[in-house]
């Protein structure tokens, strides 16, 4: 009898349980408590990432590139490798059942649990991408998917309360109006746009994954670690260095040129849909932006779009949905940015 066998799945569950929520107090939550007094305390939680004390990002070259993956990496690292633990863990210790009965049906109710689930790991959209690539692998529907992997950064509880202290708590209101319809919304469109096939290809799936017969547990988890990490993280190094390199093409100007029109909430919309931050980054890079006098539509339009999705996020789960799906959910954010922008501005912010 194989040591997978002979592990009972409570025990199974109750290891990865354990691991998580460790992982999450020591990255996460204790971090966090101390970094919410601070920004109660100085209205700050550090500088821009984007740019730093300046009043615009550096030109584009190595150096910046460098820079801001250097400083990125610094603020994320830890993350990541929980997100990969995690992420390794749910396809070796999660039995599949339990997923699928959990986040399987391509009904409103997975994108429900997806985002409840999510609202404890508070993740940055790259971080809870490797989660999400288990999750799939363990047969979880692509609303359940998709409503974590936007719930983690959306409607993350530290980000919301380092925003309400540094913004303030308008901002703060904003961002839950938007965000929970962003987060459910679009997991349920996810769900809808899961074609009969692919679901009945699932259910095939997970149906073979629940008979066959596995390695070890510790075994298949080191295993599937190496694949994942191997497969992620190259990739999306790259992509960090290029967005890096590439800020001051994405923000070429920070000031009160950039006011309420329709043409910089939809510029600043779509960058913030491409760019990538760790996470609350957006609260620093929005406060430095209005210090330098940018209109209160753009800025809007950042909130809802720079934390949900970017392109290294999106380029790390290109295997795990359908095209058709990710394009959606870009698009869906996109349009969520647009909300925020015009919101933010009828609200007077």
């Amino acid at each position: 009898m194989s040591e997978t066998r002979s592990l009972a799945p409570a025990p199974r569950w109750i290891l990865f349980a354990a691991i998580a929520v460790a992982g999450l107090l020591y990255v996460k939550w204790l971090p966090y408590w101390d970094r919410a007094f601070v920004a109660a305390s100085t209205h700050s939680i550090g500088q821009s990432i984007l740019m730093g004390k300046a009043a615009h990002p550096p030109a584009p070259s190595w150096d910046a590139a460098l820079a801001y993956a250097l400083a990125y990496g610094k603020a994320i690292w830890k993350a990541m490798v929980l997100g990969l633990v995690l992420g390794s863990g749910a396809q070796a210790l999660l039995p599949t059942d339990w997923v699928t009965r959990l986040l399987g049906r391509t009904r409103f109710g997975s994108a429900v649990a997806g985002g409840l689930l999510a609202l404890p790991g508070m993740m940055c959209t790259c971080c809870a991408a490797p989660v999400v690539v288990g999750l799939r692998r363990q047969q979880a529907s692509a609303g359940g998917a998709i409503a974590f992997w936007l719930g983690n950064s959306v409607l993350n509880p530290a980000t919301l309360v380092f925003m309400g202290f540094v913004l303030g708590w308008r901002w703060t209101a904003l961002r839950i109006i938007l965000g929970v319809p962003m987060v459910f919304g679009l997991g349920y469109l996810a769900n809808r746009l899961t074609s009969a096939r692919e679901a009945a290809q699932a259910e095939t799936a997970t149906a073979a994954l629940v008979a066959a017969p596995q390695d070890t547990p510790f075994r298949r988890w080191l295993l599937i670690l190496g694949r994942m990490t191997l497969r992620l993280v190259p990739e999306y190094i790259v992509l960090v260095l290029l967005l890096g390199a590439g800020r001051a093409w994405l923000f070429p100007t920070i000031g009160p040129d950039i006011g309420n029109h329709v043409q910089w909430i939809v510029a600043f919309a779509v960058v913030g849909a491409l760019f990538v931050i760790p996470t609350a980054g957006e609260v620093p890079i929005i406060q430095a932006m209005l210090a330098l006098g940018i209109g209160a539509g753009p800025a809007g339009a950042l909130l809802m779009t720079l934390p949900p999705i970017s392109l290294p996020s999106m380029a790390m789960l290109a295997r795990s949905f359908p095209p058709r799906i990710l394009a959606a959910v870009a698009g869906g954010v996109v349009l969520f940015g647009l909300a925020g922008g015009a919101l933010a501005v009828a609200m007077g912010l």
